[in-house]
């Protein structure tokens, strides 16, 4: 039960009874038309613009519009008053009934109560984390995981079809940087004295059970063989167990992804050549020379011919090279390639995850997907701002073991899965943020994690309490409660936010801002606390009442409605509810 959309439809209703008796001209559009919650909640339940977008059109003076509307809706079975307020906006009061019926459909669908049509259905592609297998996954990859993963969650609730991956880059130069250094582990391991891990590769610890499988596997043959030779053996085994290490601190944090793409396997199955040959056939792809960049000429900079790609076509800053001077294809050849094969999978919706660095990335990629998809297909990038890592105010050090950064292992044991996740939903994904270790433990209403987490463990206390005192709290019991007992203001306060859950839900997901599910939470957890501490005071306001049942199962119903809403939110984020705050 979506409130807001069916007061639009009652609404829409309205505007269409105007239009049939000559008050709006015929093809009067009402997709500017809007139904929200008003600013100030005292000003009403719900506004709508209706009169503001539609006066022009219809050659009236809007609050004249207003009148005809306010006219329309009131004395129907959901208004309670419409009253003109400022130029011709409309504010709305609903009837008691229509909250208590917000109530009910909560109970009544349980966890699929804010489940949204939004999408249609349609196929959305979410690619995130796509770190080069080159090592552990660190504090800086975090953010995206936990954003990508939850986005996909997101867009799955509001009814797109979604399909999660990850792209592996295991195809050019770090990747022999990364053979050559097992190599030396495995050098390592057969006795031999490396000495300092040469600079320019890997020299973190995490490569030595590289070095032991190799030798297991393989014994000394390999030091008989020269670099041709080993290359690919240590390569695919290198790349393997980082891969296996990188899916395994991803299972830990929560994140499973549906599909592993190549970008070796793309090379080698002849797709980049056959997405090169697409453009090319466009006339997309021409040799030529580029320009150096606006304001500075690089000392290293080559005017030479080169097979380029026409970006600028479709909004980027210039034209892209697609082959380096030894004539091999670039890495961004190889996401031509594979943004082609997305979009042949059946993808016109795209999503791509990315740390913030990768800023200058953003145009190019977009100017690749209309391209590639005759202008079929869209990406959306969202940016993702770094993270510092903190401990009471102070830098955290890197981590030993892998050599030069945080891993997002030790991140995840240091505080555990659920807040990491919570934690970094709760700033926008490009707004710069601090993780501190020792603050989102703190159990205050500062904590967004705890104060969500502790709503839910309270509404759990609740049953308990009244489960002890012999009440009846079976599903049964709550279908049957009287909710028009429930009159109380604070009672309406969350009702009213449990109405907005749905619509949260389908406006987070259109903006792909999954924070703003955190700052839903947060304030329905707010709205629950503060019905709570006033019942201390006012006890007409505590749950249980003993000498009146009626108001208690009714009360009891609300509060598990209000459970319902958070765990579901919760379960967005791929967060476990808790039942009780040690």
């Amino acid at each position: 039960m979506n409130v807001f959309k069916e007061m639009k439809r009652e609404v829409e209703s309205v505007l269409q009874a105007l239009k049939d008796q000559g008050d709006l001209p015929e093809g009067t559009d009402f997709s500017r038309v809007a139904v929200e919650p008003p600013r100030d909640p005292s000003h009403g339940d719900m506004a709508t613009n209706a009169a503001m977008v539609l006066a022009k059109p219809a050659g009236l003076k809007p609050r004249d519009l207003a009148e005809k509307i306010a006219a329309g809706l009131s004395g129907g079975d959901w208004i309670e008053s419409a009253e003109i307020a400022g130029p011709g906006f409309i504010n709305l009061r609903l009837k008691a009934d229509i909250w208590h019926r917000v109530a009910r459909a909560v109970l009544t669908q349980g966890p699929a109560y804010g489940d949204g049509d939004a999408g249609g259905g349609e196929p959305v592609i979410v690619e995130y984390v796509s770190a080069n297998p080159t090592g552990p996954l660190h504090i800086g990859h975090a953010r995206g995981a936990v954003f990508g993963d939850v986005l996909a969650r997101l867009l799955d609730k509001a009814g797109y079809a979604v399909t999660k991956e990850y792209w592996i880059n295991d195809a050019g130069v770090q990747i022999d940087i990364l053979a050559r250094s097992a190599f030396l582990r495995y050098r390592e391991a057969l006795g031999q004295d490396i000495g300092p891990m040469p600079e320019g590769l890997y020299p973190g610890d995490y490569l030595v059970p590289v070095g032991e499988v190799l030798k297991r596997e393989h014994g000394a043959a390999l030091l008989e063989m020269d670099e041709d030779g080993w290359m690919p053996i240590v390569r695919d085994k290198a790349v393997a167990m980082m891969m296996d290490l990188i899916r395994a601190t991803l299972a830990d944090l929560g994140v499973e992804q549906d599909v592993f793409t190549s970008e070796r396997g793309v090379i080698e199955s002849g797709k980049v050549d056959d997405a090169l040959a697409y453009l090319e056939e466009k006339g997309l792809i021409y040799i030529g020379v580029l320009d150096p960049p606006k304001g500075k000429k690089p000392d290293d900079w080559e005017e030479r011919p080169q097979t380029l790609f026409r970006a600028s076509r479709f909004g980027d800053d210039t034209d892209r090279p697609l082959k380096k001077s030894d004539g091999s294809w670039t890495y961004f050849a190889s996401d031509i390639a594979y943004h082609r094969d997305k979009y042949n999978r059946g993808f016109k919706h795209m999503v791509l995850v990315l740390g913030a660095d990768h800023g200058g990335y953003v145009k190019r990629m977009q100017a690749v997907v209309k391209a590639v998809s005759g202008g079929e297909a869209s990406l959306t990038v969202k940016l993702c701002q770094m993270v510092k890592l903190l401990d009471k105010g102070e830098p955290v050090k890197m981590s030993k073991r892998a050599g030069s950064f945080v891993t997002l292992q030790d991140l995840i044991d240091s505080v555990g899965r659920d807040v990491v996740r919570f934690f970094l939903l709760t700033r926008k994904n490009d707004a710069p943020m601090d993780f501190d270790l020792s603050a989102v433990k703190e159990q205050s209403r500062d904590n967004m994690v705890f104060y969500v987490h502790y709503a839910h463990a309270r509404c759990r206390s609740v049953f308990r309490q009244a489960e002890e005192a012999g009440i009846d709290t079976s599903a049964e019991a709550l279908a049957a409660a009287d909710l028009s007992r429930l009159d109380a203001e604070p009672e309406f306060d969350l009702m009213k936010r449990l109405a907005e859950w749905p619509r949260a839900v389908e406006a987070a997901a259109e903006a792909e801002e999954p924070h703003r599910i955190a700052y839903y939470l947060y304030d329905t957890a707010s709205a629950f606390h503060a019905l709570w501490t006033r019942g201390k005071e006012e006890t007409t306001l505590r749950f249980i009442q003993p000498d009146d049942p009626a108001v208690t199962i009714a009360r009891l119903a609300l509060v598990e409605a209000l459970r319902t809403v958070i765990a579901s939110g919760l379960d967005v984020f791929g967060v476990t509810p808790v039942d009780e705050l040690s």
